[in-house]
């Protein structure tokens, strides 16, 4: 299996061990398979058979090994099996599922460690680096961005793991306590939490920017958790498999998949797995009033926002307007054509954005509402506080903020829909108790595993929006901690 920038015209071809340390390929794209597998029915049965008799952990093996031929396939049946186990997951399921309805299914993305739905990509990403640096004698020094969940999942993945330093950023002040606790309350060495002063898209800009100075990179050996890395998606291809698995009792059944979604990794995913042939009917991107995705999916028209033009909202892991993960599917949708995406993204989207018309194809917009399954829609504050209390009241349970961006979505786009839904849980509640209190008039029940989070001592360093003076802390960091 090779790999691909997306602003590559020559389609340089790279392995998946090269990409996994890398993150952002050199000339700023980002990399996808050359061509994406094929998801036949005889493998599906495969797959259905072996879920029920082995689990999550043996269907990801099976899953990786479509995407990685220079990994051994027992050592990434070891690495799978390391990833997705108890008690790292609360369950054995790994991703459960509920039927609400007939119509209507929640899939559970939040059993891990941080009761986030990244935990289930960065336990695995932080086995397949474990992995590549032993073997290549090398560290990796990781920066990356988040908004709320991605930082916390990413260094419970990596705490006291050899070779790694993780370098986050977080939008200062942008974040709920507990999201805050998860990442400031850990102290081990290899940690390293930047509150920035800015919003989310600052952060992911300082990445970028640090990214791109190649001599830097280099020497410092910088690497991304952030979803740019393909190694993320290639996780989360897995849940959208089981969950079809789950749902389903034939091959020739379709279901819908409702994702809330701000940098668009997470439904990258599902279009990742509906190309390859995986039953899908729609894929319905859930905004909250960050809705710039939902302004391209409705009307067309791609216009990424200022830091501040981007609302500060009750889902804050979706405060982004500027979504990353976007340019794959760009690239997919425009015949994969590396030129006109690098002209999208590295100069359009820049200067105001683009629209339809832009990617080439006066039909783009029906082939993506078509051939590529997309609807979406957006909802506001007072819409997930009557969401979360509706779900309550109607099925007697308990959804998050982003959760209940992606349930009232789902049931807005319904009777557009001929399939059932599945929507994909984000968290649990208690990371936004505040928002459940204002829904319920009671803050939601805290799991034991999570008592003690809020009585932790912080540790995080407050930065400029500044690329300079990140890298002049990460170099002071690097040199003064070993791992």
């Amino acid at each position: 299996m090779d790999y691909i920038s997306t602003r590559d015209s020559k389609a340089s071809a790279a392995k998946f061990t090269d990409i996994l340390l890398t993150g952002l390929a050199p000339d700023g794209g980002l990399y996808l398979p050359a061509v994406y597998p094929r998801i036949t029915p005889e493998l599906l049965d495969a797959w259905r058979t072996l879920l029920d008799a082995q689990g999550y952990a043996a269907l990801a093996a099976e899953v990786v090994k479509l995407f990685v031929d220079d990994i051994p396939p027992a050592q990434i049946e070891e690495i799978t099996a390391r990833a997705y186990r108890t008690p790292v997951f609360s369950t054995e399921e790994i991703v459960p599922v509920t039927k609400l309805d007939d119509a209507l299914y929640i899939a559970h993305l939040s059993e891990g460690p941080t009761a986030a739905f990244k935990d289930i990509a960065m336990q695995l990403l932080g086995e397949l680096f474990e992995y590549e640096l032993t073997r290549r004698g090398e560290e990796l020094n990781i920066l990356g961005a988040t908004s709320g969940d991605t930082g916390s999942s990413a260094e419970h993945a990596m705490r006291g793991r050899d070779n790694i330093r993780v370098f986050m950023l977080t939008p200062a002040g942008r974040m709920t306590a507990f999201q805050q606790a998860q990442m400031f309350g850990l102290d081990d060495p290899n940690i390293f939490n930047i509150a920035l002063d800015g919003v989310f898209d600052d952060c992911q800009d300082v990445v970028k920017e640090v990214s791109a100075d190649a001599a830097f990179k280099a020497k410092y050996r910088i690497g991304a958790v952030n979803s740019i890395n393909w190694a993320r998606l290639l996780a989360q291809t897995v849940y959208y498999i089981s969950t079809y698995l789950r749902v389903t009792e034939s091959n020739d059944e379709e279901i819908s998949f409702c994702v809330p979604t701000g940098n668009f990794g997470d439904i990258c995913a599902g279009h990742v797995v509906k190309q390859m042939g995986l039953p899908i009917d729609k894929l319905i991107v859930a905004t909250n009033e960050n809705d710039v995705l939902h302004d391209f999916f409705s009307g067309g028209n791609y216009r990424p926002r200022s830091a501040a033009e981007t609302h500060a909202t009750s889902s804050p892991s979706m405060d982004i307007s500027r979504a990353s993960n976007f340019e794959r599917f760009i690239f997919d949708a425009t015949g994969r054509d590396a030129t006109v995406t690098e002209e999208l993204f590295a100069v359009k989207a820049k200067q105001g954005g683009f629209s339809a018309d832009d990617l080439g194809d006066p039909e783009c917009m029906e082939r993506i509402r078509e051939d590529f399954g997309f609807l979406s829609g957006t909802s506001t504050h007072a819409d997930r506080v009557a969401t979360i209390k509706a779900v309550h009241e109607k099925y007697d349970y308990l959804i998050d903020p982003h959760t209940a961006d992606g349930m009232f979505v789902a049931q807005g786009v319904a009777q557009q829909v001929d399939t059932p839904i599945v929507v994909l849980e984000t968290a649990l509640p208690v990371k936004f108790s505040e928002t459940i209190s204002e829904a319920l008039g009671f803050a939601p029940d805290v799991p034991e595993r999570f008592a003690h989070v809020l009585d932790a001592e912080r540790h995080v360093v407050d930065l400029p929006n500044d690329a300079d003076k990140v890298k002049d802390y990460i170099i002071d960091s690097i040199q003064s901690t070993d791992v």
